[in-house]
Order: structure tokens, then C-alpha cells, then sequence
């Protein structure tokens, strides 16, 4: 068996009050009649603690419509793993996460589309500004460690200021700034969310001096643009090396957008045990190591850093999952990167918003 993952993100439901164009969970939605009882969760946590992982992020979909979460989080908290609910906010009070609390949750991350109410509730498909204040006033108030993940795009890039404005004033530790990437809702949209060069590159310089004026924190994480920099960003630190991701009807992936992959024909914890899974199956162990590496890859000096790029990326621009991801300035298929990065100007077509009720079996009518 390859070395132990650390990390596990289980994906609870795909049900979500948001309608966020960005969402990189699949267009066709898990059914809540699919999704896995709290028993089989329970189950999940009790294997992925004697696997070796001590790290869950409990996400969805928005993870408080599981009526069972105080549950799950206490399976999760007996099997010795660090719980982090990852949450829009939205039903989120103080009864609520007093229960959570108190069954061993230990930090909120909560997401955040503006730090203008209007703009964020444009963003997010609904009303949502006013009561994700309230959910970081509760957090605050019981006082489990709080973070802000804002996915940054064309619509938001050139508030970054205001944003880390925001979480100061709601006395976050650490604000995730994730550049967009583009699976699911985040791909049938892409040339909408699409940023410029000059929007980057303005916003890396803010994030430059926010650093220097808050040396003591709260900690900003700048999740690299690999479309921008010629770079391709790491694979999941490699592909089923460090963590895996637990989606709701119990398919497990080695990362949360593998599930786009052709014949990959991923397990699930119905029929296989995690142990199984992380260490045998074909899933797995398909694009694990080097082994599978073609030219650029296989001679290539950042082959152990970047692990070949993003396999999903590489798979929904060039149709070819082996092939090196086109982010990388060395890869044969570059040039499609840098047409897509391309300020044509123009208008650019409108958000399509991720629609729960759509999805296959009403998945997250809510």
C-alpha cells in the first residue's frame, strides 16, 4: 500500500440554498434518496481513522442540511479526526452549532462570494450576505477557530481588499483565496469567470501588502491561478497520495473532480472498504507515481512537484487524461491555455447558476 492519506473530504450532500456559478460539483447532482445514512458515514469515519486520516472537512452541497451532522461529526471525533465544517452559512445558529460543538466539531470554514451584500448575493443566487454575518458572529461567539474561503473570479478579483477588510471585521484566522478552477458549474462557465492578467496580477500585489501590514495574522492563502502562470498547480499533492474525497452516495475519488474522468469507474464504501480502496484499487492507483507519465512529464525535474498537473484539467481540455496538463508551459497543449486566457473584450456571456432543482432525481430541492 502506498503511504497513508491524511486528509479526507466528505461530501455530505449535494444539497445546497446556494446557486453559486462557480460550484465545481458535477452537473448531475446526487439524489438526497442516494445519499449514504448516518450509520454508513459513522462507518466511513471509523475506517478512515485506523487508515491514517486525522483531517476531515465536512462539505456538501451545504453540509447543514444533513439533519444527522451532529452525528457524523461525532463518529469523525471518535475516530480521532480534526472535524472543520465548511459551510455557506446559511441555517447556521447558535443552538445549532452549540450541538455541533459539543459533539466534537473543531473549526468553521465559511464561504464568502463579495464583501459588497448585494454583489455577494448576486453572486451566490440568493440573499445570503446578512446571514453568513450572523453564522461568523455565532462561530465567534462560541469560539471555534473561523476561516473565510472566497473563490476569486472576474466578478470579485478587484474586491480582494475589501474582502480581507471583511473577514477582520468578523475576527477570522485565516481567509482561503482560491482562484477559481474550472470543474462542474466552474467549467460550463469558465469564459464568464474567466479573469484578466491586469485583475491577477492586482490582486497578487494586494495580497503582497496585506502580508506585510498583518505579519501576526489572520494567515492568507493565495491558491495559485495555474491558468496565468505557466505552472501546473499539484495534483492533490499526487494523485492518491494524501487525501480522498468521499462524495455523497459513497463513490470515492481521489480528488473531487476525478468523478469527470472516463472508465475510472471509481468505487464506493458500499462495496469496498476504504483500506481497499486507497491501497488496490485500479482508481487509485491509475495516475499514482510516475510510472504512468508520458513525454514532457517522464524527464521532467518538477515530475515530483507537480505531479503532471490536474488530470481532470488535462482530460476536459485535450480529451485525454494522460496527457500533460496544457497549464504547463511545457506541455504541447499550452496553446489552448493561453486562448482561453485571452482579453478578447466584448460582452461576456451571462452566469449560468447552478440550479439544484435540476439535477438528476431533484438533488437539493431545499
Amino acid at each position: 500500500m502506498s503511504a497513508r492519506p491524511w486528509a479526507l473530504l466528505a461530501e455530505l450532500t449535494h444539497a445546497c440554498p446556494l446557486h453559486c456559478g462557480y460550484c465545481s460539483n458535477p452537473l448531475e447532482l446526487t439524489s438526497r434518496t442516494s445519499e449514504l445514512s448516518t450509520e454508513q458515514w459513522a462507518e466511513v469515519m471509523r475506517q478512515a481513522g485506523e487508515l491514517g486520516v486525522v483531517h476531515t472537512h465536512l462539505s456538501g452541497g451545504e453540509p447543514l442540511l444533513r439533519r444527522d451532522l451532529e452525528g457524523i461529526v461525532a463518529a469523525a471525533d471518535a475516530a480521532g479526526i480534526y472535524t472543520q465544517l465548511v459551510t455557506s452559512g446559511v441555517g447556521l445558529d447558535r443552538a445549532r452549532l452549540d450541538v455541533l460543538a459539543g459533539a466534537g466539531l473543531k473549526s468553521v470554514q465559511l464561504s464568502v462570494q463579495h464583501a459588497e451584500p448585494r454583489a455577494s448575493d448576486r453572486i451566490a443566487g440568493r440573499r445570503s450576505f446578512e446571514e453568513k454575518g450572523r453564522a461568523a458572529a455565532v462561530v465567534r461567539d462560541v469560539g471555534l477557530p473561523l476561516g473565510l474561503n472566497v473563490v476569486l473570479h472576474r466578478d470579485n478579483l478587484d474586491a480582494l481588499d475589501d474582502i480581507v477588510e471583511l473577514g477582520l471585521s468578523w475576527g477570522v484566522e485565516r481567509i482561503e483565496l482560491a482562484n477559481v478552477q474550472f470543474y462542474g458549474w466552474g467549467l460550463l462557465n469558465r469564459a464568464a469567470l474567466m479573469p484578466t492578467r491586469e485583475q491577477l496580477a492586482g490582486a497578487r500585489e494586494a495580497v503582497r501588502r496585506w502580508r506585510e501590514r498583518l505579519p501576526a495574522g489572520p494567515e492568507l492563502v493565495w491558491v495559485v491561478p495555474d491558468h496565468f502562470d505557466g505552472v501546473a498547480k499539484p495534483c492533490m499533492g499526487g494523485w492518491g497520495s494524501v487525501s480522498l474525497t468521499v462524495t455523497p452516495d459513497g463513490t470515492v475519488l481521489p480528488c473531487p473532480a476525478a468523478a469527470a474522468l472516463p472508465d475510472l469507474d471509481p468505487p464506493n464504501v458500499r462495496d469496498h472498504s476504504l483500506g481497499w480502496i486507497w491501497g488496490r484499487s485500479e482508481a487509485f492507483r491509475r495516475y499514482r507515481g510516475t510510472d504512468w507519465m508520458a513525454e514532457p512529464c517522464r524527464s521532467c525535474s518538477r515530475r515530483d512537484e507537480d505531479f503532471g498537473g490536474c488530470r481532470c484539467q488535462a482530460y476536459a481540455l485535450t480529451g485525454d487524461a494522460t496527457r500533460t496538463d496544457p497549464a504547463c508551459r511545457l506541455s504541447p497543449d499550452h496553446g489552448l491555455i493561453r486562448a482561453l486566457t485571452e482579453d478578447k473584450g466584448g460582452e461576456r456571456p451571462k452566469i449560468r447558476h447552478r440550479v439544484p432543482g435540476r439535477a438528476k432525481g431533484a438533488a437539493g430541492r431545499v
